[in-house]
């Protein structure tokens, strides 16, 4: 390799690491496809998150029994008189 050449190198980005127009070309075949099944995947987790949203909003807690409050924990500080 002669210092100063550059290598050519086989890629769909410029030297300025922007994509060319080889790279548009070559995933334009996917566009649709990969848009719908991004749209897919994020109705189905819309889906799951408002089932179980609608699903715990349903619970009745009702049946459950409760303890009492606790009783507050009073403590009295004694003073030792020595102040000045």
């Amino acid at each position: 390799m002669v210092l100063g050449r550059r290598v050519p190198q086989s890629s769909y980005y410029d030297k300025n690491n922007r994509p060319s127009a080889a790279l548009y070309r070559a995933r334009q075949p996917y566009l649709v496809r990969n848009a719908v099944t991004g749209f897919a995947i994020i109705g189905f987790v819309a889906a799951v998150y408002s089932w179980t949203i609608r699903a715990i909003g349903q619970d009745d807690f009702s049946d459950v029994p409760m303890p009492d409050a606790p009783a507050p924990h009073t403590t009295t500080i004694k003073s030792t008189g020595n102040s000045q």
